[in-house]
């Protein structure tokens, strides 16, 4: 992967909001960007007009995390301690004819339903749909009811526990990976459910990785039958825990296809873990990057895997290889720091929604080129969308 010289400027600033920015979500077929800021409200913006389709305060308190739930539901989380589901709002002509300063609450969505949950550790929510004939039915992880170091999982759109406590110290007990012994992890930091690649030990089996505010990371596997429900941890085992950062992980990012996670903290290391190992190479899990710049607070992996983006307290943004962590560039234009970040999806570019009679199709270069797009945002309040080169090898 060769170096090439990432852009200067960004090729469009969207300034929807007042407060910082604490949440991005791009939609898989890279029509809307949804950001969420420090006041609770959520902007949805048409990546086609760039002109915001919905803007209404969605929680009380500070956004945690937005993202869509199949094609037409939109899940928020807040600082509020509450996660709600919405209808996700249709991008009608009238609404892309409108600027921002005309949206009001009535552009807010109908509510579908809501859950309370324990948001006392600033830890998002992660979603993984099941493979079923209801696109809104789907696997929720958050941060357990009561004690903020476990974990639960819920189904949706039913709202009933299948996991409690998962990580409970009574039934998980390891190593960390420098040879220390003990239990104590703090709260959890960042979580991501997802099922185990197909060159794990536990092929296809749904693991839960967590990370925690001592620095470490663990990746738990469900062991009870799918669809058991389970109370105080059990029905789950821990595969491997590793410790590569001596502060809090402030931010963590799974490949898509499961195969490896990064994580970022206020040191100036990135960690890498390859989730496809088994309960006997724990000491193997983790390998540290080093990188020139400490304080880092949001991380994303682009979907084919090759490229990340780490997004810095100094409001920069620094890409990578993955493979090698060789710098690819850096984003300059935040003046405060980038607290999320969001990559385009680059895959399905030739499936995407049907527009209106009045609007044109994009060009199937147009949408190569969106999908190469990365977004930031940061306590400016701003967000920022970067055209990015593909960073394919060159002859």
């Amino acid at each position: 992967m060769s170096l090439i010289e990432a852009p200067s400027t960004p090729l469009h600033v969207l300034r929807m909001h007042k407060d910082p920015v604490n949440a991005l979500f791009c939609s898989r077929d890279n029509e809307r960007i949804y950001s969420g800021d420090a006041k609770g409200r959520v902007v949805i913006s048409s990546t086609r007009s760039l002109r915001p389709i919905a803007d209404w305060l969605a929680h009380t308190n500070a956004i945690l995390g937005v993202e869509e739930l199949g094609e037409n539901q939109i899940i928020t989380h807040g600082r509020d301690n509450k996660i709600h589901v919405w209808e996700r709002p249709e991008q009608s002509v009238a609404i892309r004819q409108v600027s921002a300063a005309t949206l009001t609450e009535s552009s807010a969505p109908p509510l579908c339903y809501s859950m309370d949950v324990n948001a006392l550790n600033y830890c998002r929510f992660s979603l993984l749909p099941l493979s079923s004939s209801d696109e809104t039915s789907a696997l929720l992880a958050v941060p357990n009811l009561v004690e903020s170091s476990q974990a639960d999982v819920w189904t949706l759109p039913s709202r009933q526990r299948l996991h409690a406590a998962i990580g409970d110290s009574q039934c998980t007990s390891s190593k960390f990976s420098d040879g220390r012994t003990g239990n104590k992890t703090g709260i959890i930091m960042a979580m991501r459910l997802f099922h185990l690649p197909s060159t794990a030990v536990a092929n296809g089996t749904l693991g839960l990785l967590c990370a925690y505010e001592d620095g470490g990371v663990i990746l738990y596997r469900r062991t009870a039958p799918d669809g058991t429900q389970t109370i105080e941890g059990r029905g789950w085992e821990m595969m491997w825990r590793s410790k590569l950062h001596m502060e809090s992980v402030m931010a963590m990012a799974v490949a898509r296809d499961g195969s490896f996670a990064l994580t970022v903290s206020a040191d100036n290391l990135v960690g890498k873990y390859d989730l496809a190992l088994g309960r006997s190479e724990t000491a193997l899990s983790g390998t540290v990057f080093r990188t020139k710049q400490p304080g880092n607070g949001a991380i994303a992996i682009r979907d084919d895997g090759r490229v990340c983006a780490v997004g810095g307290w100094d409001g920069k943004v620094r890409l990578y290889s993955t493979k090698t962590f060789k710098s690819l560039g850096t984003l300059v234009h935040h003046k405060q720091a980038c607290q999320s970040l969001a990559f385009a999806s680059s895959s399905d570019i030739g499936s995407r929604e049907a527009v209106d009679d009045d609007e044109e199709d994009m060009t199937p270069q147009e949408n190569l080129q969106r999908s190469r797009w990365l977004v930031s945002a940061g306590k400016d309040a701003r967000v920022s969308i970067w055209a990015l080169m593909s960073f394919e090898k060159r002859s």
